[in-house]
């Protein structure tokens, strides 16, 4: 064959290569609302302790019964069909006894959230727990024979009669009125009733008659303090004698994010011991094998929840602590030991990634890249430190469940619970691409093509802002706001990690504290900017912006500042710094974002805050949905309705939708169904 010949042939394979490829995109279809919430949603995977079976959560949504379907579910680690091991329907937190023939975990289909055990061949679930307030967070001991478990009680409540009583009274009671003395009267959908989160220990065994022991009696504070998305709240030591715990004994609670570590001897005969001093939090203990350490993550900074976490260690012997990641410039998440203590996995976010890191114990090693270039959500290693076990995502998969070697080799994916629908489905991948932003800093942006997309053609482009404010846009699927479903009307979308995000560097994150619409607004008009640049098919003259919290703001924030956009669409943003101060719960946010309270430094709530430029630019002028929750305790709806009324008042095109029956997120399935039906119709009014 000549050279010609060769070349011809190469053209033609080639050829012949693009054409089925774009007929089988052809093949597939855009993602649609009814596809995102038919989804079985994987997490928690648990490794048995003979790493032959991983048993992990499926939550389905009922759209009918409007609310989603909990089980658990098991896999081999070999390979093979996964199977269903319980079905009740509200059942999360798996957790293997020691001995690996059973699996405790919490459901509430008696009611209220009990403990439950099933046997590894399955059959039905025994009920471990009857308490009137529940139990959550239950933890085995080393030897099997008890269980540690968190309840909410009244502090001077002596027995599990008195509580129920107390809110048999309640309910009876014609008078409804809530009564405060003090702050956090109420906390993201709830009020507080008067209860603390304790500790107890109860016996495993089935005909145990004896009633769950109190190990926190009469303690006016939380075990654990709320904390969203942290690494696992207790922990027993090895020996199963001790028990160690994270609280905020911080009288007012809402001002400080001070949780320190204690520990409490497993038989009560003493009371809990603080171990940790450090003005932050201090989270998540795990005792290490030979019971020589306590890991734990802390952050320095007090009342700042965005403060970078180091892995700590606290020496039991010593009772000092050494810090193994200060040189490591991001955020530790979750973590596990090695079953001869002498390394630590664990994961942080980078770059809009989640990679697995291993570090040594011993100070003076500098942390290794186990997975990297992926978003691992959640991670278990095997007891005898051979095999990791995943629930691996992207922005074009829902989480599954994966196993690799403890090395990062040998990557499996194991449950295929969405392949049948997502084979149907044509979901670009997502794009990285890095930009100069304010300041001349390095910027990512991310960007997802539309669904049989064409490069000859012009699309309207919707831009994305994220919240937090300290969060980031990662590679990882999402329900809330699902980027694929945003994007399958015909939508470049384009998600700008910004001044504040995670994942680039403590310094990143912290700039936008007293700073909330300086550099992270020119990041985002230049991400936008540079996206318009390098892709050709975008249409400037067609774009909307959307946001949700920190990201309703900056919509709020852009409706003064810029009419560069046909239409806004702000969820949950606060509009009114002041009087979002006064009603919001969380006060040690706003006191380090602006430098204490709004009569502290009002200067800083009057630059940032977008009510006082309502009139920046003559009045309102872009089109704009708002929406927000009754039950949002975080941004409180007033904000919502301030902000509608301006736009109403000076004439702009504007929608309100508010959800009696949700909070900062929009969680029930039929609500999430009219949610994306109103954010899908408002950008199509204005951009289609």
């Amino acid at each position: 064959m000549t050279q010609r010949t060769r070349l011809v042939a190469a053209a033609v394979a080639v050829l012949v290569s693009v054409v089925t490829a774009s007929a089988q995109s052809a093949e597939k279809r855009a993602i649609t609302f009814q596809d995102l919430i038919s989804l079985h949603r994987l997490s928690e995977p648990q490794l048995s302790p003979d790493a032959k079976w991983i048993a992990y959560t499926v939550s389905t949504p009922d759209l009918e019964a409007n609310h989603s379907v909990r089980d658990i579910w098991l896999v081999p680690t070999s390979g093979g069909e996964p199977r269903q091991l319980t079905r009740g329907g509200s059942d999360t937190r798996p957790r293997w006894s020691p001995d690996g023939r059973k699996l405790a975990f919490i459901s509430a289909r008696s009611g209220t959230p009990q403990i439950y055990w099933i046997a590894l061949e399955g059959g039905e679930a025994t009920r471990l727990t009857s308490l009137s307030t529940g139990a959550d967070n239950e933890l085995w001991s080393p030897d099997g024979q008890t269980l540690a478990f968190v309840s909410s009680v009244y502090p001077d409540c002596k027995d599990d009669a008195c509580n129920s009583q107390r809110d048999a009274a309640k309910d009876k009671s014609k008078v409804k009125a809530r009564i405060y003395e003090k702050l956090l009267y109420r906390h993201w959908t709830e009020w507080w009733d008067g209860k603390r989160s304790h500790l107890f220990v109860t016996a495993a065994a089935t005909d145990n008659t004896s009633a769950p022991r109190d190990l926190t009696p009469g303690a006016n504070y939380d075990v654990p303090p709320f904390n969203e998305g942290a690494p696992e709240a207790i922990a027993f030591s090895p020996d199963g004698k001790e028990l160690t715990f994270t609280a905020n004994t911080d009288r007012d609670e809402a001002l400080s994010t001070n949780g320190d570590l204690f520990t409490v001897p497993a038989s009560g005969a003493s009371e809990p011991q603080r171990i940790t001093t450090n003005p932050g939090n201090d989270w998540g203990p795990a005792y290490s094998p030979d019971g020589k350490w306590i890991a734990y993550r802390a952050q320095f900074q007090g009342g700042y929840e965005a403060d970078r976490w180091r892995l700590m260690l606290y020496d039991r012997q010593s009772g000092k602590s050494i810090n193994r990641t200060e040189d490591f410039d991001r955020s530790v998440e979750s973590y596990a030991w090695t079953p001869d203590s002498a390394r630590i996995y664990f994961q942080a976010e980078d770059k809009a990634e989640m990679p697995l890191y291993t570090i040594a114990t011993a100070p003076g090693t500098a942390p290794k890249v186990v997975l990297a270039d992926s978003y691992n959500a959640e991670f278990d290693l095997s007891r005898d430190g051979r095999t990791l076990a995943l629930a691996r995502t992207s922005l074009t998969l829902p989480a599954e469940i994966f196993t690799a070697y403890a090395d990062g080799t040998v990557l499996r994916q194991l449950t295929h619970q969405n392949g049948a629908l997502l084979a149907q489905l044509d979901l670009p991948a997502a794009e990285p691409f890095w930009f100069e932003g304010a300041e001349k800093t390095q910027v990512e942006g991310l960007l997802i093509r539309p669904p049989h997309f064409d490069p000859a053609k012009k699309y309207p482009t919707l831009l994305l802002i994220h919240g937090g404010p300290q969060g980031a846009w990662t590679d990882a699927w999402g329900y809330r706001w699902n980027q694929q479903v945003m994007a399958a009307p015909g939508y470049v979308v384009v998600m700008v990690n910004p001044r504040g995000s995670t994942s680039y560097g403590q310094k990143f994150t912290a700039d936008i504290s007293r700073d909330w619409g300086g550099k992270v607004y020119d990041d985002l008009m230049k991400g936008l900017d540079a996206a318009i640049a390098k892709y050709p098919f975008i249409d400037s003259a067609r774009v909307g912006a959307a946001g949700g919290s920190y990201g309703g703001y900056m919509i709020d924030w852009i409706a003064t500042h810029t009419d560069r956009f046909k239409c806004l669409i702000s969820h949950a943003g606060p509009y009114d710094l002041v009087s979002e101060y006064g009603a919001t719960e969380e006060l040690w946010f706003p006191d380090w974002e602006f430098g204490g309270a709004p009569w502290s430094h009002p200067e800083l709530y009057k630059k940032w805050s977008p009510d006082e430029y309502a009139g920046a630019l003559g009045k309102y002028k872009t089109p704009t949905l708002v929406v927000g929750g009754e039950l949002d305790f975080r941004v409180p709806y007033n904000q919502d309705l301030e902000f509608f009324t301006a736009l109403q008042v000076q004439g702009v095109p504007s929608k309100l939708v508010i959800f009696p029956d949700e909070g900062h997120w929009v969680l029930k399935p039929q609500n999430s169904q009219l949610w994306y039906a109103t954010f899908l119709d408002w950008l199509a009014r204005y951009l289609r």
